[in-house]
């Protein structure tokens, strides 16, 4: 499919994309994401719904805004939502490079985070409990109730 080199718009910003020469103008056509787009870091991505800035857009006027608790588990569940966007955005552009270089960085990370809290607290997947010495995949507390009681505590 033979793609326009030049943007939809005058914009040059990641919310321009780019259509194919021959797009019909009756039927619609999502733009396609440009190489190298911004991204936000892994915790504000989970955040925003997105990693990518350019599709940051707000929905019936709302701007999603907050920020997650500084928590092993919810570090690496950032972690695990960069790591799911950027494999759908490599999906489709699998020669862009520095994109690459992030979703392994993000996956080494991951990898180490889930190591370090799988010591610490407890196994996150059943298979994980195959790691240890017992099977203790039903012992308490949940990874969801972990935070709560470490505060009653």
């Amino acid at each position: 499919m033979e793609l326009r080199k030049q943007p939809m718009t005058n914009l040059s910003d990641e919310r321009s994309g780019i259509l194919p020469a021959n797009a019909p103008l009756a039927t619609p056509f999502v733009p396609f994401q440009r190489n190298n787009p911004r991204t936000y870091p892994a915790a504000q991505g989970a955040v925003k719904g997105t990693l990518f800035p350019g599709l940051d857009l707000p929905y019936m006027g709302m701007v999603n805004a907050g920020s997650l608790n500084k928590t092993h588990l919810q570090e690496l569940q950032a972690l695990s939502f960069a790591l799911t966007e950027l494999g759908e955005y490599l999906d489709t552009h699998g020669d862009d490079q520095d994109a690459f270089e992030l979703f392994q960085s993000y996956a080494a990370l991951y990898k180490k985070g889930r190591e370090e809290y799988e010591k610490m607290h407890r196994p996150l997947t059943q298979r994980a409990s195959a790691m240890s010495n017992r099977y203790n995949w039903m012992n308490d507390p949940w990874p969801w109730e972990y935070a709560a009681n470490k505060e009653e505590g």
